[in-house]
């Protein structure tokens, strides 16, 4: 599993445009498992769009979680 962490790197392993398109492909993060793994850059400045946005905490931090731990353990 690759983290694809912020647009540029989504755009470039994805094969798509850079684009306002994170959220999508992050909250749609099961579609592009098991190879990839979008995820928002952890910066200080996406603080609000993690204010705007609690089903990522809720939702997709446990299953990156999970995931994670299932590799370590294989």
């Amino acid at each position: 599993m690759t983290l694809l962490i912020g647009q540029y790197a989504q755009a470039y392993y994805l094969h798509e445009k850079v684009s306002g398109k994170v959220t999508e492909r992050v909250k749609h993060y099961k579609d592009y498992l098991p190879e990839y793994f979008p995820l928002v850059h952890p910066s200080p400045r996406n603080q609000i769009w993690m204010a705007k946005n609690p089903w990522f905490e809720a939702e997709v931090v446990p299953d990156l979680q999970a995931l994670v731990q299932k590799i370590i353990h294989q």
